[in-house]
């Protein structure tokens, strides 16, 4: 495949094509939430999106989930991208919610996504030990896009073209 052949190029392939927006269709969850459901692959049943900004530096990251349009929580923050791992590291430093910003402090964003269920507690594990949240991206193209979450979950998106927004 091309991602042994030339796991670079790959990557940077990955990289381009994830600039914009992205629906989450299904994830299989963390592990432990396979485990507190006895279940592997869920339908994501609400709006979530995620949108990737490459061209700006820091390049950048957006999670929200909506109602609609409407956004009931939305994360900002900044991401980096391994070109030889395929892998996005992430932090949130400001958080919107229902309209009102709140600046976070690292590791803040983590500790709200576990609790929520919307994170996963090993990005408190990590963001304790100084480590960032990430993806490992297995592919993205012009439609589709699959990673691997810091818990060990796969997740499918759809882009979003800007009408379905």
């Amino acid at each position: 495949t091309k991602r042994k052949a030339e796991p670079e190029t790959a990557a940077a392939n990955v990289l381009e094509n994830l600039d914009g927006t992205w629906r989450l269709l299904f994830t299989t969850g963390t592990k432990k939430t396979q485990e507190k459901f006895n279940t592997r692959i869920n339908y994501f049943p609400i709006k979530a999106m995620q949108s990737f900004k490459v061209k700006e530096s820091p390049m950048q990251i957006e999670n929200g989930i909506y109602i609609g349009d409407f956004s009931l929580i939305k994360f900002f923050g900044t991401f980096e991208f391994d070109l030889i791992k395929s892998k996005l590291e992430f932090d949130f430093d400001e958080i919107v919610v229902f309209g009102i910003k709140v600046p976070l402090k690292k590791g803040e964003a983590a500790k709200i996504g576990a609790s929520s269920g919307l994170g996963s507690e090993s990005n408190v594990k990590n963001a304790q030990k100084d480590k960032a949240a990430f993806f490992n991206w297995i592919s993205a193209d012009d439609k589709i896009a699959t990673a691997r979450g810091g818990g060990g979950g796969l997740a499918l998106w759809t882009r979003v073209i800007e009408e379905q927004k």
